[in-house]
């Protein structure tokens, strides 16, 4: 029985200081059940074409550098072995950059626009610490728990190029600035926590913008779940009391008021609710396509959970916040 796979790898190939437009390179290889994406990246480079240009560093994924997406799923190259994604996608993979229009060489493209959101959350302690301290300053493990492992975070940007809000809204802050905003914002030694809650309530660019769709947490190599941190930054918002009067936190709060009310989401009010009942008015052909197709029931005929009293109960267990 052989002990390798003969795999064919399309890989994208850009230089933005010769090219006009990309093209992809195949190549057939003989795969040992053992490698990973990344060795396959170094033997196209060492033994087929010597101008294949990446990044990669540390190869225990650690430092994120060797991030790129195996057909439209991202990863990084040093984890993910090759024989696990013929599994998935077949014996045809093809390698991509994180983002094909940011590609600068091959694939290494240019961060800037990561960085730039990156960095306008504060991502780092806000403290005012003695410079002469005479104790230490203790966390608690119940209080690092809050972190809810953020910290973990390598900043690869495998959530950021993932994330579909990214792909259409240039403005959006994005999951792993969030997650990282998270990562202080809970931290008990930490005094800006209120100043970047403020800084990320505006519409368009902040927390509200997350359509929950979990490709972020999908994408995530380390498992962090980011929808999860910025989840938290809602409920710290409302903690705070830092919430705006606008068509998202009145979303959010509809749609706890929808679950109390009926145990079930009330999707036609829950438009009410948040738009208003002029808003309601532009999205009534939507409503008649729905309502035709059984996706929407009517306010009138709308259904109570059997178990609305436990859910009741659940809902204000769990509150811990004023909306």
């Amino acid at each position: 029985m052989s002990d390798t796979k003969k795999i064919k790898f399309k890989v994208f190939r850009f230089n933005k200081e010769t090219d006009y437009l990309p093209h992809y390179d195949t190549f057939l290889m003989n795969v040992k059940k053992d490698e990973l994406i990344l060795d396959v990246m170094n033997r196209i480079k060492w033994e087929h074409d010597g101008s294949f240009s990446y990044r990669r560093s540390c190869r225990h994924g650690i430092c994120g550098s060797c991030a790129v997406k195996i057909n439209g799923k991202a990863t990084l190259a040093c984890k993910d072995r090759v024989y696990d994604l013929v599994d998935i996608f077949g014996k045809e993979l093809v390698i991509e950059p994180q983002d094909i229009k940011r590609a600068y060489k091959d694939m290494v493209i240019d961060k800037e626009n990561f960085w730039n959101k990156y960095n306008k959350v504060q991502p780092y302690l806000v403290a005012n610490i003695d410079e002469f301290p005479k104790e230490e300053n203790i966390v608690t493990c119940e209080q690092h728990k809050q972190l809810d492992e953020a910290d973990y975070c390598i900043q690869c940007g495998a959530c950021f190029y993932s994330c579909p809000v990214v792909e259409v809204n240039p403005n959006y802050t994005g999951p792993a600035a969030l997650v990282k905003a998270w990562r202080f914002n809970s931290d008990i030694r930490d005094t800006a926590s209120q100043s970047r809650l403020e800084d990320l309530q505006t519409l368009g660019s902040g927390i509200w913008d997350c359509v929950k769709c979990n490709e972020c947490a999908e994408a995530c190599p380390k498992e962090l779940n980011p929808i999860d941190k910025i989840t938290k930054l809602h409920q710290q918002t409302f903690e705070k009391g830092l919430a705006l009067k606008n068509v998202a936190v009145r979303h959010a709060v509809g749609f706890k008021w929808s679950i109390k009310k009926h145990g079930i989401l009330d999707e036609g009010e829950l438009v009410r609710y948040s738009e208003g009942n002029i808003g309601v008015m532009k999205h009534i052909p939507e409503a008649i396509a729905m309502w035709k197709k059984d996706k929407i029931t009517m306010p009138w005929n709308m259904p109570k959970s059997k178990n609305l009293d436990e859910i009741k109960k659940l809902i204000d267990s769990c509150s811990t916040a004023k909306f």
